[in-house]
């Protein structure tokens, strides 16, 4: 058997060729959005806009009943759609998934669970 360097001695992932997963690993989604991306621009509109109708959305919805997605995020999964031209919302869930400028703009963390309820 042939050891590539870098290959640790009897891993099954390092002889079938796959890459091995790390078992800590940390992703600044700030970081990898270059800081000239145009949704650099749109993000800090929203966050600005968002931050106004906070109150609004806090008289809409109820403190009871079954837990509903954030209005917030249903603000930026929208525009995300819109702006990207996804044209079904499993794609768009799809793109949620693993997507990190999505995630980035959406403000979910690199771990968190993007919603897979309906979203409109």
């Amino acid at each position: 058997m042939i050891h590539r360097p870098g290959d640790a001695a009897g891993s099954d992932h390092a002889r079938d060729g796959r890459a091995s997963e790390a078992l800590f690993s940390y992703v600044d989604l700030e970081a990898r959005v270059p800081e000239r991306h145009p949704l650099r621009k749109i993000r800090r509109i929203v966050n600005d806009e968002q931050e106004i109708l906070d109150a609004e959305f806090e008289d809409l919805y109820r403190k009871d009943g079954r837990p509903s997605i954030a209005p917030e995020r249903l603000i930026r999964v929208s525009l995300l759609q819109s702006l990207f031209s996804i044209r079904s919302e499993r794609q768009l869930m799809e793109q949620m998934d693993y997507n990190l400028l999505f995630r980035w703009f959406v403000g979910l963390g690199i771990d968190g669970e993007a919603e897979k309820k309906t979203i409109q």
